[in-house]
């Protein structure tokens, strides 16, 4: 049976990052063609720039204006930025954070109107995109305003060993234990057992649950948020059948290898999770963002000022990143059709003495 292609958009981030390097030599990859069609949004003259620097003279982008006029054997890029946009690389400019924001917005416009099946959002500098219109700490966010379901979005990092989601996200440490709640946990809970099933195919998830102090507590001799808070968290996230196990002390669950007994990781902050998970796959990590109508991943670095220009950034996390958008539209219309079409039970007649 053939595959399906989608339509999957790419906003270039930063442009004096590395993301314009991680998407051309993705997509230099014509073999990136054979199930979706990439559509990037951001400068043509800019991605020229970056692609004469990586020495890919031969590798061509088909500029549109729409996505109606889409190619589906090329790589294709609508330009949402001045041809007077200036590239200077590995440095924060206010021109990059209006580039970088033009382009998700010009990206969400259409992935609203259903034209992108899927989302995939190159590195963007969380300071110079800030504006009238973008006052959120990052991608995540924005992208929950738009495309929320009622209930936090919530980041998920994933490999091929583990998926790690965070509780609270972007925020100083200072203000962890305060924004730490029990239904704020549930919330993350919920979502985190409904994107496993839907987005992942997993029938019934175990998710582990971290705890938030040092030996998550030692039952309140180390601070009480695991007593308090988590605790009754996981058991009213029990008993709406979410299953889920802990609080485990972050450092023997991570250090013993335990993760690997369960189908998602809860943390209960962004370094608790993320540094583990980035020490194991910092190169083919993939960030995909749960609970929203629908679907955005990203590679899991930054803009990496200090290698742009280089030709040193790897990109195989972006590569993934493709490969999950794909994957997750597939297995959402795996779960739709599933349950669209459910066994009917046929009548059964007596004739002859049989029943048929």
């Amino acid at each position: 049976m053939e595959t399906e292609k989608i339509i999957i958009g790419i906003t270039h981030g930063d442009i004096n990052g590395v993301g314009y390097e991680v998407i051309l030599k993705t997509l230099a990859d014509s073999r990136m063609l054979e199930t979706f069609i990439p559509v990037i949004y951001g400068s043509h003259k800019v991605a020229a720039y970056h692609r004469k620097n990586l020495d890919l003279q031969s590798f061509n982008l088909n500029v549109i204006n729409s996505l109606e006029e889409v190619n589906p054997k090329r790589v294709n890029i609508i330009n949402c930025v001045d041809d007077d946009i200036k590239v200077d690389l590995g440095v924060s400019t206010t021109d990059a954070g209006k580039a970088a924001l033009a382009a998700l917005e010009r990206a969400t416009e259409d992935l609203r109107s259903g034209g992108l099946q899927a989302l995939v959002t190159a590195p963007i500098n969380k300071k110079n995109i800030q504006s009238a219109n973008f006052k959120f700490p990052g991608h995540t966010e924005y992208l929950e305003e738009k495309f929320g379901n009622g209930t936090p979005a919530l980041m998920m990092l994933i490999n091929d060993v583990m998926r790690v989601a965070v509780v609270t996200g972007h925020i100083p440490v200072s203000k962890i234990a305060t924004e730490l709640t029990e239904k704020l946990i549930v919330d993350k809970l919920t979502v985190f057992n409904e994107s496993l099933k839907k987005d992942f195919s997993i029938g019934r998830p175990r998710i582990a649950v971290l705890g938030l102090n040092p030996h998550a507590g030692d039952n309140g001799v180390i601070g009480d948020e695991e007593q308090t808070v988590i605790i009754p968290a996981m058991k009213k996230a029990e008993s709406k059948g979410i299953l889920c196990v802990g609080p485990y002390p972050s450092d023997g669950f991570f250090g013993s290898g335990n993760f690997d007994k369960f189908d998602g990781v809860l943390a209960m902050y962004h370094d608790q999770g993320l540094i583990p998970f980035k020490t194991v796959s910092m190169d083919t990590g993939v960030n995909f963002t749960a609970g929203l109508s629908v679907i955005r991943t990203s590679p899991d670095h930054g803009t990496a000022y200090d290698i742009v220009g280089k030709n040193l950034a790897s990109e195989e996390s972006f590569r993934q990143a493709l490969y999950l958008a794909y994957d997750v539209y597939q297995s959402r219309i795996w779960n739709d059709e599933i349950k669209a079409n459910p066994l009917k039970t046929e009548q059964r007649v007596e004739r002859g003495g049989r029943v048929e």
